[in-house]
């Protein structure tokens, strides 16, 4: 039996040359090592196909798109990026992380642009261009609570989204710093954790500046009570497969020539201006629900619209922001059934049983009409119904609050825009002091409309005709030409 080589085939020995199959074999590996070449790396194709395709994820801190035009930072800097190369950009949201990076190592986009910050996860994807941003990551707490400081950090139980970078950044401070800091991961789809704080579910969470920058008025009871001693880098990811795209992408963010344009880039226009959108997850679960939930109630809908004079759809849209079309459903304030009656109204309006749709679904557009007929006579449509909603969530005296409040700041108190502006006022002591129903949570009724406004238009878009492509991406999408400004509609 021919025995296998050994190393020591390898080795010179005095009197003996070197194995001669041994150089056979490693001379036929240089022959085939010589006539090996890899496939060619694509050159520039985005300037070939003349678009630059950009996946990102929908927050008021990264890509936005509503009445108003498209926003977000991410937006800004692709939108120059792409007038810069000569290109159109096509800049598209999808619902998590992990289907950007499958966007991303598909080659369906060129760039994730959403605030990443490029953990391993990221490197089977594409490549990670330079940091363009480093961002302070923030405690927060409820405000009457004693405000701690860096010193209390091991002493905090914190709040996080599972698998975010503030959590992975709390894991590195553990290790590295302080062994004993700890906190509690909620799912990635909960709700914000200032929600949570807000509300008083948590005493303490993490999130980014920008974050708390972009909503701060819609929790206006969380405050700031430290930074962590780490910032978080933030940066685009290109696909593997485009170096001269990649290197374009540094070169933007690291070369010298307009640096004063890109920065004033990161500065947000409009940066008291709430968010009025919904989150890709919620329009993905109201499609569904439209399909699955809606047609068991959607009759009960069209008879309660005929007997009160009101589209259907605002109150499927109603019944939906309050309950999911559950019949089932309750709060802790003790309001149940699919519009979340309370047991006081449902008795003023004469219901036997709220737990019955029908009952509590007509009991509900009764409530909304007697509402609407308390607005003045003289504000005009659609104003006069988007006060009616906000009166049907917080009450007809904190709009009428709020309309004062409109007067008093030289603003239209007709106007549904002038006073949803008012309405976080309303938990000022600055404020609501000097009107007649006091204190109120006026970011939940601006909430409350947004939403509804969003469920109506989503409502419509299913009644269209189909479109050949999935009607929730095409609309969220936008494309800018070169020379064109996408943020103005």
């Amino acid at each position: 039996m021919r025995r296998l080589p050994t190393k020591d085939d390898f080795k010179f020995r005095k009197g003996r040359n070197v194995n001669r199959g041994v150089i056979a074999t490693l001379a036929l590996g240089a022959l085939v090592i010589a006539s090996y070449s890899p496939p060619p790396r694509s050159i520039n194709p985005v300037h070939d196909r003349g678009e630059l395709r950009v996946v990102t994820l929908e927050s008021p801190t990264t890509y936005s798109k509503d009445v108003h035009g498209t926003e977000g930072l991410e937006f800004r800097l692709a939108e120059e990026f792409a007038r810069r190369q000569g290109l159109t950009l096509y800049m598209y949201p999808v619902a998590s992380v992990g289907m950007m990076q499958a966007e991303l190592a598909s080659g369906r986009a060129d760039i994730a642009a959403a605030q990443i910050t490029a953990d391993p996860a990221w490197w089977h994807a594409g490549d990670a261009a330079a940091v363009y941003q480093r961002i302070p990551q923030l405690v927060v707490y409820h405000r009457g609570d004693d405000r701690p400081d860096q010193d209390d950090l091991p002493t905090l139980h914190l709040l996080v989204r599972a698998g975010s970078p503030q959590e992975a950044m709390l894991a590195r401070l553990k290790h590295t710093r302080n062994p004993d800091i700890s906190w509690t991961a909620t799912s990635a789809m909960a709700v914000n954790p200032l929600q949570d704080v807000q509300n008083g579910i948590a005493d303490y969470a993490v999130v980014d500046a920008r974050e708390y920058a972009a909503n701060r008025r819609l929790y206006p009871d969380v405050l700031v009570a430290f930074p962590l001693p780490e910032e978080r880098p933030v940066q685009w990811v290109v696909r593997h497969t485009d170096p001269d795209l990649y290197a374009s992408v540094n070169e933007f963010f690291t070369g010298t020539a307009d640096r004063q344009q890109l920065a004033s880039l990161m500065i947000d226009p409009s940066p008291a201006r709430e968010p009025r959108w919904l989150t890709f997850q919620d329009k993905r679960q109201f499609s569904a629900d439209v399909s699955e939930r809606l047609p068991q109630f959607q009759d009960l809908f069209k008879e309660a619209g005929a007997a009160t004079g009101q589209d259907w759809r605002l109150l499927a849209a109603i019944g939906y922001q309050e309950s999911k079309w559950d019949p089932d459903a309750a709060s802790a304030a003790g309001a149940s059934g699919l519009m979340m009656l309370t047991s006081d109204t449902a008795d003023s309006l004469g219901v036997a049983d709220r737990s019955d749709p029908r009952e509590n679904i007509l009991a509900g557009a009764r409530y909304l009409k007697e509402v609407r007929s308390k607005i003045p006579a003289h504000i005009q449509e659609p104003d006069r119904t988007w006060l009616a909603i906000a009166a049907y969530n917080v009450g007809f005296g904190h709009v009428e609050d709020a309309r004062k409040l409109a007067q008093m700041r030289g603003k239209n108190p007709d106007s549904w825009k002038d006073v949803r502006e008012q309405l976080p006022l309303l938990a000022d002591e600055n404020w609501y002091e000097r009107v007649k129903h006091g204190f109120a949570r006026g970011t939940e009724p601006m909430q409350f409309v947004d939403r509804i406004q969003r469920f109506m238009k989503l409502m419509e878009l299913r009644t269209a005709d189909a479109a050949e492509q999935d009607p929730i991406m095409a609309e969220r999408a936008t494309r800018v030409a070169p020379g064109q400004n996408g943020s103005h509609g």
